[in-house]
């Protein structure tokens, strides 16, 4: 009888990790005081404010914010999430806990981002809108931009393109700045430039975000968490300085939230990502989502044509002709060539469970 090959490390780390995280969940189980069905009231609507692990923030039309448990046949519950919740007619001392997410409605939007151990996860749900918030400092960089662009249009959420810092644009990166911002307006994607440190265009992004749900997306260190503290000083965020030796911002945010702007309509604050991942998607989804391409996709000469040296290749054509600039193509083979490296990674990774 041969002998079983002995576990790498890889697989000896990751055995660990997932029966600590088992053993979390059964203790955060076991912790979770249960609600007597006779002392919940009758059904009403409310909406996902923050996830606590096995609990959520729930808020009522009435206005008023109760730290849920979530019924275990719920597999999904995210900021934004509108739900059907029941509220307990009797405190009981001690618990923390005010009611019950009995069900929740079918989402008409949602916003996902991969992760290479556990697939992809919804980060937030039922969104209007996008703020792609970029900035001079750490670096003004387009790729992030089409990242985040491609991640919108995949979900059909509008994104708005938010340039932050402006005050720090100086005569070495200006022309730059202006010919990238330029090149998204020239295909239909609004632009705002804004200082959260200055004031100006604050208003403008106010306007925006009246009676809508938004969100903002953005590299670390871009000013997401002080551009919402200028427009919602209340908000109370944590913000966080460019790490002087890396030039990288630091997370300053930890979980989703959903705020409320007193003149109307919501924020979700997310945590930030410095890169959003993409590897979920298939290539030819990736080239729909840059929207000037779409009138070439499908004309090439060869039907599997990966639009790189491939003769008769209609994007390369369109380039030329620049129907495409060189900036955005680019930035979609960057795309393109780490949906490979990413997806094997993955599978690297899978290999060591």
């Amino acid at each position: 009888m041969s002998k079983k090959k002995p576990l790498s490390k890889g697989q000896l780390r990751r055995m660990r990790d997932n029966q600590s995280k088992r053993l979390s969940r059964k203790a955060s189980a076991a912790d979770t005081p249960e609600l007597q069905d006779n002392l919940l009231g009758a059904e009403q609507a409310g909406t996902v404010i923050s996830r606590f692990g096995q609990h959520a923030d729930i808020e009522t039309i009435d206005g008023v914010t109760t730290r849920c448990n979530i019924r275990r046949n719920i597999s999904s519950l995210v900021t934004g999430d509108k739900v059907i919740v029941r509220l307990a007619t009797e405190t009981q001392p001690g618990t923390g806990i005010g009611g019950i997410v009995e069900a929740v409605h079918p989402r008409t939007s949602s916003l996902t981002r991969p992760d290479l151990y556990d697939g992809v996860k919804i980060i937030a749900a039922n969104i209007d809108q996008i703020l792609i918030v970029s900035s001079v400092l750490p670096s003004f960089t387009t790729q992030i931009i089409d990242r985040y662009l491609v991640a919108c249009e995949d979900t059909d959420i509008s994104p708005i393109i938010v340039l932050n810092k402006v005050d720090l644009i100086d005569d070495d990166n200006q022309a730059e700045i202006d010919q990238a911002l330029a090149r998204y307006q020239a295909i239909g994607y609004p632009v705002y430039r804004v200082s959260s440190h200055t004031g100006e265009g604050v208003e403008k992004i106010k306007a925006l975000l009246d009676d809508k749900v938004s969100i903002f997306a953005g590299q670390s260190g871009v000013g997401k968490s002080s551009l919402i503290n200028a427009l919602m000083p209340d908000a109370d965020l944590l913000v966080g300085d460019v790490s002087d030796n890396s030039g990288l911002g630091q997370h300053t945010t930890t979980t989703a939230r959903l705020l409320h702007f007193k003149s109307g309509g919501d924020l979700i604050d997310s945590p930030g990502v410095r890169e959003f991942a993409l590897w979920h998607l298939p290539a030819e989804r990736v080239g729909w989502c840059f929207i000037e391409f779409r009138e070439f996709l499908g004309t090439c000469k060869f039907r599997d044509c990966k639009h790189g040296d491939d003769p008769g290749c209609a994007l390369q054509a369109a380039l030329k002709s620049g129907h495409i600039t060189q900036d955005r193509f680019y930035n979609y083979q960057k795309i393109i060539t780490s949906l490979g490296e990413q997806r094997h990674a993955r599978h690297f990774r899978s290999l060591e469970d």
